[in-house]
């Protein structure tokens, strides 16, 4: 480990860490290159590091590669169950209704989706089968589904978004891109018996891994985020 500067910064670490946090973004387009197994188990390993209340851990992943990950697709497209009918019946992602300034945020990076797509916004159909491209996992080799035990409370939910948000990191490292993906979590009965998901187990959500196709449009987008005045308050 570097020692700290006279300033107490690890500037060489900040330095990677800040990079990682900086270029993680969803990517909405993978190559079909595969992702070796050895890999998944590093990334995996070192985001099992993730901080928990009491070490608690309450995390699970199922891995799906090759024709599991196709049979996880095929049932949801299949299905005939839209997104937007479909209920929610574990736990709800998102509010009744949305309002601000949540509302503009999430019209903002759709329609910047969109743009970038060439989709027009009456043009339903297209956001229909782009929405889809949710359950290939973006056509990236490796789909992970997350799972907690039903049993466990809000704290350890907060747990396992920083197991999330720890994958992605480790992911970035080793030059491979992930989008996490909720749209899976509604569809959990489709899913639990191809992966062997018990009961007892809510789904989570989803991720894609691999390596980003950066020739697709849909990579380019850069969503925005809100300045520091607007989420942070310093207490004096």
């Amino acid at each position: 480990m570097l020692a700290p500067d006279k300033k107490g910064k690890y500037s060489d670490i900040a330095q990677t860490v800040d990079e990682a946090l900086l270029t993680r973004r969803s990517v909405r387009a993978f190559l079909p290159d595969p992702v070796d197994e050895q890999t998944i188990r590093d990334i995996l390993q070192v985001a099992s590091r993730a901080p928990s209340g009491t070490n608690m851990q309450p995390w699970k992943v199922f891995v799906a590669t090759g024709e599991v990950k196709q049979k996880v697709a095929d049932a949801i497209l299949s299905s005939g169950v839209r997104p937007e009918k479909i209920e929610w019946d574990e736990y709800r992602y998102y509010p009744d209704k949305f309002f601000e300034p949540y509302l503009s945020r999430r019209r903002a990076v759709g329609f910047a989706l969109y743009s970038l797509l060439g989709i027009g916004r009456r043009e339903v159909e297209r956001m229909r089968a782009q929405h889809d491209r949710n359950f290939t996992f973006f056509d990236a080799p490796v789909g992970l589904i997350f799972t907690i035990d039903r049993r466990l409370n809000k704290g350890s939910w907060v747990d396992h978004g920083m197991f999330l948000q720890s994958i992605m990191l480790a992911a970035r490292a080793r030059g491979l891109h992930t989008c996490p993906q909720a749209a899976f979590a509604p569809y959990h009965k489709l899913i639990r018996p191809i992966l062997g998901i018990p009961e007892e187990e809510i789904v989570v959500c989803g991720m894609a891994l691999g390596y980003e196709d950066s020739s697709k449009p849909e990579n380019s987008l850069r969503s925005e985020r809100a300045p520091l005045e607007e989420f942070v308050t310093f207490v004096k």
